[in-house]
């Protein structure tokens, strides 16, 4: 009698009944990919076969479910793709589990220690994503002032005003009354210390014929002991038949804000752009203004986009980019070696990784503030435990029986 068909068959639902309880037992872990046990029968040139083997345990790379946390530090890939880790002994891992945390240095990483990598930014906040791949950490430095040098402002100015004389530079210094102009509005901007200043435009219509503005310009307000500024540019605003402004309507101009600075002069120059301006006959108002200037900021917060860019966000509402987490695909992610703590490594099976930001090539888009579960399907893993007890219990059968025909022939 022959007992190795039997034997072959309880190893093989050992080890389906082994993958069907690491299931169960991963089904809480995130980013967990579930696996099957594939059989292959035995022959040794004969008809009736010697039993079974396993052939291949298969992982299951399909998406698990995503889920909300509100924490942002939590990330989920939202397609294809993996999370590339470089873990303490300086090896790289591959993983579905974003779930991170940042040490006190800046770095984040994952709860082994392993830290994410990706594209790093430079100092203006600029990643270059397809450069070198690095762990990625997000520095606490405070953004520095930056002075204004672009002032943008749309508005309409009343195509009903009289004409009058522009007022000179020396005149606007010295100060204007209400009919020494047609309209005015301020604008706040910045020096290169972060200092606010207030920035008064005087528009008088001087050409009524010809559609012309003239546009005066004071500065005020910033530190105590600012000093004196001159102006040295002005402008001319030109509106065409439709009362739209003509050209790009730019101008700039300098200030020099005397000695509070030491002994040093500070030159400010803006450049105004009245894109948009119209001379309509309704109320002169401005519809917008906007400045590229501000303040000094602290850091206040971090927070990651979909396309895994970080974002640090400061107190002067300002943001700046501290890099890009990549993701990683392989053409046949089945082949990677799962090494436990939620990370895979490549295989000759596998293929090389393929590096690259999310949502370009086969790469999925990051999942800010949630995770990925699970994939594994709880009922269908039940099923399966029934199945293959069944299929142990009818193979243990085998062997009694055998066992019982060995033991009637021997009586014999």
């Amino acid at each position: 009698m022959s007992f190795s068909q039997a034997l072959s068959g309880l190893n093989a639902q050992q080890q389906k009944l082994g993958a069907v309880g690491n299931n169960i037992a991963n089904s809480q872990t995130v980013g967990f990919k579930s696996s099957s046990v594939q059989f292959a029968d035995v022959f040794a040139e004969s008809r009736i076969g010697l039993g079974t083997r396993t052939s291949a345990v298969l992982q299951n790379f399909s998406q698990g479910n995503i889920e909300s946390t509100n924490r942002n530090m939590d990330l989920a890939i939202a397609g294809e793709g993996f999370f590339r880790f470089q873990q303490p002994n300086g090896e790289v891992g591959y993983s579905r589990n974003g779930q991170l945390t940042m040490t006190a240095d800046g770095r984040m990483v994952n709860a082994q220690g392993a830290q994410i990598m990706g594209y790093a930014a430079d100092a203006e906040g600029n990643v270059q994503a397809g450069g070198d791949v690095v762990g990625l950490r997000v520095d606490a430095d405070d953004l520095g002032a930056s002075a204004t040098t672009e002032l943008d402002i749309s508005l309409n100015l009343d195509a009903g005003e009289a004409e009058l004389v522009a007022p000179t530079e020396a005149e606007i210094l010295a100060g204007l009354g209400s009919n020494d102009y047609s309209y005015s509005t301020n604008a706040t901007i910045y020096d290169s210390q972060g200092n606010a200043r207030n920035l008064t435009l005087y528009f008088t219509k001087i050409d009524a014929a010809e559609n012309q503005w003239d546009v005066g310009l004071r500065m005020s307000g910033g530190p105590e002991g600012a000093g004196t500024y001159t102006v040295e540019s002005f402008t001319t605003l030109d509106f065409d038949a439709s009362g739209r402004l003509e050209g790009g309507g730019q101008a700039s101009f300098t200030f020099d804000d005397g000695e509070f600075n030491g002994d040093q002069l500070e030159e400010l120059t803006v450049a105004l752009d009245f894109a948009g301006a119209t001379q309509f006959a309704n109320n002169s108002t401005v519809n917008d203004i906007t400045q590229n200037g501000y303040t000094a900021g602290s850091l206040v917060g971090v927070t990651i986009e979909d396309d895994g860019t970080i974002m640090r966000n400061y107190s002067n509402e300002e943001s700046r980019a501290a890099g890009q987490i990549a993701l990683v695909s392989f053409r046949n992610p089945e082949g990677l070696r799962p090494d436990g703590d939620n990370l895979w490594s490549a295989t000759g099976a596998s293929g090389q990784e393929l590096v690259g930001a999310p949502g370009t090539g086969l790469r999925g888009l990051i999942a800010p503030s949630a995770i990925e579960t699970s994939n594994v399907d709880l009922a269908r893993e039940l099923v399966d435990m029934i199945v293959s007890q069944r299929a142990y219990q009818a193979n243990s059968q085998t062997i009694s029986t055998q066992d019982e025909l060995l033991q009637t022939i021997i009586n014999l």
